[in-house]
């Protein structure tokens, strides 16, 4: 009953916060930072909207024409209300994707529409499988200044089909992401409802200067791989009040798996998640990994919210990971029915080429718990770092969980972590046993992004692309 309350509370609070958004919505497509000159419509280039009728060459098109706008105050491209099939399809710079209110882009189910494209470099190969990857649904490279936004439209990846697939073991090649922006700088995601994606969400790979603010991310709690928003080998990433049900982690922080990410060596790093709203059965509300080899530190999260999760904040490594997880900082956790509220794994998996180096340690070190509070909770903590490499300098202070019915015996198993704790209930294992004091967070504020985000409406486009 608890949890269903809060499921639907966080749903109205999302249904406010898009409407606000809408309402606020200030001058007409000309007016403040972020608004573009030049908009045009998806069906001045041919597409049709009624749900069968494939747009891969509408899109194609409108992209390519709104482009030449880049210099002359940029280009909207506006998705009016209807549904709209299409193939995977390509950004470009100084541009805005605007789904109307009622707009929702299909992703074509037919894999033919989806080209094979060169794996990440700090991937080596692909995910799922070895060579190449499918297509991302919505891509980009090497752009600046991008949003994607409207009233609450909504963009489809159909992923059925390819969950059928990859539980069936019928894919020869890995799974295409919702969207991916790679090398890019300056991106807004606002204001936009994601839903049923073939494997990962949102994956902003080798960005600066990401803001993702209340984004809707829905899955079946059940579906392969569906990670919410994964920020890889990125910095300066804001994330902020977005509601997310996964099938994996809601938040999963990546830079790289194994050689391929040691040798790549850009971390994820000054990254802000606040105020999510978080459900995902199987999986965290924020993972710190699984791959991290090109190192993740100073990520705050704050005022963040799960129901019936698996963990809240949980850091994936293992031997052959390399990297390091370190300067993390979580303050003000609401959690509720929680399987762990603390969970550390240092023996993860899963490595890009079947075996791994067994000298390429993970360095996780200066991880901070303050503010927490958890009810209905089967244990509070499973914590394992790696032997002879040990997980370090922990703190929990001002914890509280409260226990479910059916709650373990043993509340805390701890091998290979050392660290303090202040206040916590139920006292910790002797690893953490340390008296402590109130964890540390940064006092100076990490700025990214604009100040507020663009207020522009395309209603009434000032100056449609003839």
């Amino acid at each position: 009953m608890a949890t269903g309350r809060f499921l639907r509370l966080a749903a109205v609070t999302v249904a406010l916060c898009a409407a606000a958004a809408a309402l606020c919505a200030g001058g007409v497509g000309a007016a403040g930072s972020g608004c573009r000159k030049h908009v045009a419509t998806i069906t001045k280039y041919g597409a049709v909207g009624d749900g069968k009728t494939l747009n891969t060459a509408a899109f194609a098109k409108a992209v390519a024409d709104l482009s030449k706008r880049a210099r002359d105050g940029g280009a909207a491209l506006v998705v009016p209300r209807g549904r709209w099939l299409t193939g995977p399809f390509n950004l470009t710079s100084h541009f805005t994707l605007y789904l109307d209110e009622g707009a929702e882009i299909l992703a074509s189910q037919n894999m033919k529409d989806w080209p094979l494209i060169e794996p990440l470099p700090s991937y080596g190969r692909g995910r799922d499988e070895p060579g190449p990857r499918y297509s991302n649904f919505i891509a980009g490279s090497n752009l600046t200044d991008v949003i994607i936004t409207g009233k609450n439209g909504t963009i489809n990846g159909q992923g059925q089909v390819w969950w059928d697939k990859y539980h069936a073991k019928e894919l020869k090649y890995t799974r295409g992401y919702l969207l991916e922006l790679l090398y890019s700088d300056s991106i807004i995601i606002s204001n936009v409802t994601f839903v049923d994606s073939p494997s990962w969400n949102l994956h902003p790979t080798y960005c600066t200067n990401v803001t993702i603010s209340g984004v809707t991310i829905l899955a079946p709690v059940h579906s392969p791989n569906t990670d919410g928003i994964d920020p890889d080998s990125s910095s300066h990433v804001k994330i902020e009040d977005c509601y997310i049900v996964s099938g994996d982690d809601c938040i999963a922080v990546k830079s790289g798996w194994d050689q391929y990410g040691i040798k790549f060596n850009k971390p994820s790093e000054h990254i802000v998640i606040q105020r999510l709203t978080c459900v995902s059965p199987t999986s965290a509300m924020i993972a710190l990994g699984s791959e991290m080899s090109g190192g993740i530190r100073d990520v705050r999260a704050v005022d963040n919210t799960a129901i019936d999760t698996e963990s809240a904040v949980r850091v994936k490594s293992g031997v052959g990971r390399g990297g390091f997880v370190k300067d993390i900082f979580v303050r003000g956790l609401s959690l509720h029915t929680m399987k762990w509220v603390f969970w550390m794994t240092g023996n993860y998996g899963q490595h890009a080429d079947n075996s791994s180096d067994p000298r390429a340690l993970p360095e996780v070190t200066g991880i901070n718990y303050r503010d927490v509070f958890a009810e209905n909770v089967t244990m509070a903590g499973r914590m394992e770092g790696i032997p002879n490499d040990p997980y370090t300098g922990i703190c929990m202070s001002n914890v509280t969980a409260k226990l479910a019915p059916d709650a373990k015996e043993l509340q805390w198993n701890c091998t290979d972590v050392k660290g303090t704790a202040s206040d916590v209930s139920p006292p910790p294992c002797a690893e953490l046993g340390a008296k402590g004091k109130p964890c540390a967070f940064p006092e100076e504020e990490l700025v990214i992004g604009p100040p507020e985000l663009p207020k522009c409406s395309y209603d009434r486009p000032p100056k449609e692309v003839m």
